[in-house]
């Protein structure tokens, strides 16, 4: 028996992704921008978090490895280059229809990924996405 196992989280994200995909469906991420390495626009965090659009169309020379997501994106016209650890996505959902997982916080030092997760559903939905109000 091995000492030591790989994480199940980038397993899972590439399985959402793909699954997401296969249905038409636009897979998200929410990520902790506070995590140490993430590298994305700063003016798109909000509470700590961004969520990233990972579809095809968004995302250019998407990488989805083991320890971590990278692509090129444009956020407000302007391109930026992304780079995420793994262990700082916190879920993946499909904008269209809300389902997907969120993942529990790992212990620190742990040898195996906890793996939990679970389902994005109406009990457990993403935040939401900035809007545009008016205001007379």
């Amino acid at each position: 028996m091995t000492d030591k196992l790989t994480p199940t989280r980038p397993y899972l994200i590439r399985a959402m992704h793909e699954w997401m995909t296969d249905n038409s469906q636009t897979p998200l991420l929410i990520v902790d921008a506070g995590y140490p390495d993430v590298s994305v626009p700063e003016s798109f965090v909000e509470d700590g978090r961004i969520v990233l659009n990972v579809s095809g169309s968004a995302a250019q020379n998407l990488r989805l490895d083991n320890e971590f997501v990278s692509f090129e994106a444009r956020f407000a016209g302007a391109p930026h280059s992304i780079r995420v650890p793994v262990a700082a996505v916190q879920g993946i959902y499909a904008r269209e229809s809300g389902r997907g997982m969120m993942f529990q916080e790992e212990p620190t030092g742990s040898a195996v990924d906890s793996g939990a997760a679970k389902s994005a559903d109406a009990r457990s939905r993403p935040p939401k996405r900035p809007g545009l109000r008016v205001v007379k």
